[in-house]
């Protein structure tokens, strides 16, 4: 019996390759694109004053745009070639034809596939990494920390814990999709590089989130992050399979509970709900189910909606205001709660709640004793050991990744402020997007917003259309 014509291999359709896999693998990829762009940069550009709005959106931006390059030039190698130390692999280009169509390290796909959805997943966490930056970053100093953290922060994480040469990969360390990778690590640098960089101006910081420019856009971009996660999570088999099914409903599942919980507790402790408040749950439950996502059972997924809800509640909520040290470092987004906190609180979770056979399907090998949760090393005789073995290797990683980043961040921040300023000055401060990018995101409100008719080389005054002024030069024209 003959296979379908479009079954067949051919030369663009090699026997190796799944093309239903690699279709979810692009599309899962392209969700995850969307969450940064335009995901974070909606939730970022809407969340803070309107004279920050379009810095916080343009970090996202560039961020995105940089690390992609990064990634092709040499990060990608580094995260995922050839060991050069047990931390590290070999930097090398990922743009070579013959590289790029052949079948990637793990996966039924080419390495172009791998290359873009491992590339998405670098440009969002530098994007997590800026939350904890906006209104006061130098933009300069901004552009030159993202090529060098990706390059020397990244890329190390990355390859200890997901390359399979890696050494907190053979150790047996489970990160479904990225909770230390990304969230544990984002979280972690975030908080040490706003240590350096120093806090926003006292009037931003009193009156945010009060000071929203627009809460309804931030909920579009809360919407975008939390949909797109079906393929941050789903995306981690590496295939189309029952494992990518189980990992975007426990997903979504962990995250309503985790919402549930947070708002529950802000109306009993501050009298009332409040939409900032669903959208740090929301991403405090994404964040905490990314590391077991596939490889738990639904009702732990939910039981760690629970606990995602309400110990990053407490330690943002409660515990921050009382440290003296916590509350001195400015984090607008909160990335240290929302990611760092979340991130390795998901992580021992998947220590205690990992299904053996579950991990046994993921990652698709027949060792069992790498893979034991420890509820049910406890509750299988002979397989305690193995549980607590499991759960020590998911601590050693989260210590790891915390020392690394804090003392690598440390390093790129002392670096880059030698070159230029980490902080804008004070009187760029006050000013915000006019001074740093010349532009306003919210023009038409402006009572000086003019707009320019390039063909008459005339300014049209927006207070009075009636009432047209001679311009300068064409270089001189602009929009303020």
């Amino acid at each position: 019996m003959e296979l379908p014509s479009n079954l067949l291999a051919d030369e663009s359709s090699p026997e190796w390759m799944n093309k239903g896999d690699n279709a979810w693998q692009l599309t899962a990829a392209t969700m995850v694109g969307l969450q940064s762009i335009p995901g974070l940069v909606i939730l970022y550009g809407s969340l803070v004053k309107k004279t920050w709005a379009i810095n916080s959106a343009f970090m996202a931006f560039y961020a995105f745009a940089a690390v992609l390059l990064c990634w092709v030039s040499w990060a990608f190698h580094m995260s995922f070639g050839d060991k050069m130390v047990f931390f590290l692999g070999k930097p090398g280009v990922a743009l070579d034809e013959k590289f790029l169509l052949g079948k990637a390290f793990l996966g039924n796909f080419p390495n172009a596939t791998m290359v873009f959805y491992q590339g998405v997943f670098a440009g969002i966490t530098l994007i997590l990494i800026a939350g904890a930056l906006l209104g006061r970053m130098n933009i300069k100093a901004w552009m030159l920390f993202v090529p060098l953290w990706v390059t020397f922060s990244y890329s190390v994480t990355a390859f200890s814990i997901w390359c399979p040469d890696g050494w907190l990969a053979k150790r047996g360390v489970i990160d479904f999709a990225g909770g230390y990778v990304i969230h544990l690590s984002a979280g972690v640098a975030g908080f040490t590089a706003a240590y350096w960089v120093g806090p926003r101006s006292e009037k931003d910081r009193e009156i945010f989130p009060e000071a929203a420019n627009n809460m309804i856009m931030m909920l579009a971009g809360a919407g975008l992050l939390w949909m797109g996660w079906s393929g941050f999570n789903g995306g981690g088999p590496f295939m189309a399979s029952t494992i990518a099914s189980l990992a975007i409903l426990n997903t979504h599942v962990c995250t309503a509970a985790s919402i549930i919980v947070w708002v529950l507790l802000d109306t009993f402790y501050f009298g009332k709900p409040t939409v900032f408040g669903a959208v740090q749950g929301m991403i405090t439950g994404l964040v905490c189910i990314t590391p077991a996502a596939g490889v738990v059972q639904g009702w732990a997924a939910m039981l760690m909606g629970l606990i995602s809800g309400s110990i990053p509640w407490y330690t943002m909520m409660v515990l921050h205001n009382k440290i003296n040290f916590l509350n001195k470092i400015d984090d607008p987004m909160s990335v240290f709660h929302t990611h760092a906190v979340a991130g390795a609180l998901g992580g021992i979770l998947t220590g205690f709640f990992a299904v053996p056979k579950l991990c046994r399907l993921f990652y698709m090998v027949p060792n069992w004793e790498n893979y034991v949760g420890l509820a049910y090393g406890l509750q299988n005789k002979g397989a305690t050991r193995a549980g607590l073995k499991q759960m020590a290797v998911q601590i050693e990683a989260i210590v790891f990744v915390i020392c690394f980043n804090v003392l690598m961040t440390s390093l790129i921040c002392l670096v880059v402020g030698v070159m230029v300023p980490l902080r804008i000055n004070n009187d760029v401060l006050l000013m915000g997007d006019k001074a740093i990018h010349g532009e306003d995101a919210f023009a038409m409100n402006s009572e000086t917003a003019k707009f320019v008719n390039v063909k008459r080389n005339k300014i049209y005054d927006t207070q009075d259309f009636s009432s047209i002024h001679e311009s300068r030069s064409l270089d001189e024209l602009q929009m303020v």
